[in-house]
């Protein structure tokens, strides 16, 4: 508690004053460091908090000593993570370069987020680089965009991928959220991608239980979720695979400051969950913290005892 009241009172008074001055965007400040002691940030959902157990755990092995600091807000973490008041942070690729071009380019500039996982990284450390941060390598684990219906309407019309779906010709009431009729990767890019007849969308938001049940009950047939979505066997629900790869790479990815966590050791340490972590081990942990109630911390040391990567 202590340390996230300091951390409010610097972001406080250091204002707009993150990364390097605007006549050094274009050069890395600071060599590669490698404290000792450092701060793992999360965002403060599920899935965040076990990245940074997992991270915690991992860095620990490897010597470090760690503590756990959640900041919800992206707009205060991100400055905190440029300062060095948060050390290391669980992101995703192509959310997270978007992020950093609106705030670099304004919220108006075009995204170089996309399904292009070599891209939007190349994109992510041009962007990250300037301001003193280091982007590790993307693992295999991705929490994306992703449509589910129900394994009834799947079975009774032969669907495994959205193209399926497309060929179909069935009309689909898409539960989602508002922003879904305007957005590329929803609404327009399923007409335009795959073909899909969407009759309209229906504004119950993103992933939650109301758009859940109204696809359960056959009043929609479509819900717009994540590909760790730890609920949708609950609701009898199942993913259609996004096989012609609408939805932009956002892969997990440790984002670490460069001055003070940019060394060799971190890399290594972290490194280590990339081999084995997959999206489907992710949605089974955010299944026994959402849906058991087992807290984050014993289900990220579980799963890397099982990995064979703690003592």
């Amino acid at each position: 508690m202590r340390r996230a009241l300091a951390l409010a009172a610097v972001l406080l008074l250091t204002g707009c004053s993150t990364g390097p001055s605007l006549e050094n965007q274009n050069a890395v400040t600071a060599p590669p460091g490698d404290s000792h002691h450092l701060t793992i940030g999360s965002a403060g959902f599920t899935e965040s908090d076990l990245l940074a157990q997992m991270y915690s755990l991992l860095l620990k092995q490897a010597g470090y000593k760690t503590s756990l600091l959640t900041v919800a807000n992206r707009e205060l973490y991100e400055p905190a993570l440029e300062s060095g008041q948060i050390d290391v942070v669980p992101e995703y690729a192509a959310t997270f370069a978007d992020w950093l071009n609106a705030k670099a380019n304004g919220a108006d500039a075009p995204p170089v987020g996309s399904p292009d996982l070599d891209a939007t990284m190349k994109a992510l450390r041009r962007l990250a680089t300037p301001r003193g941060l280091t982007v590790l390598p993307a693992g295999r684990a991705v929490d994306q965009n992703a449509f589910a219906v129900s394994a009834s309407y799947a079975e009774r019309h032969d669907l495994k991928t959205l193209s399926d779906l497309g060929a179909s010709g069935l009309k689909v009431r898409l539960a989602a959220g508002d922003e879904c009729v305007q957005r590329p990767y929803c609404e327009p890019g399923l007409k335009k991608t795959y073909g899909i007849d969407i009759t309209a969308v229906d504004p119950k938001g993103v992933g939650t239980t109301q758009a859940k049940r109204a696809v359960q009950s056959g009043q929609d047939q479509m819900v717009l979720t994540t590909t760790t979505d730890a609920t949708l066997s609950a609701f009898g629900l199942v993913l259609l695979a996004d096989d012609k790869h609408l939805q932009n790479a956002d892969y997990v990815v440790p984002v670490v400051n460069r001055s003070r966590a940019g060394g060799e050791g971190v890399t290594e340490a972290l490194g280590k969950l990339n081999d084995v972590l997959t999206t489907a081990d992710l949605a089974a942990m955010n299944q026994q913290v959402d849906s058991w109630r087992r807290l984050a911390q014993d289900v990220a040391r579980t799963y890397l005892k099982d990995k064979g990567l703690l003592d």
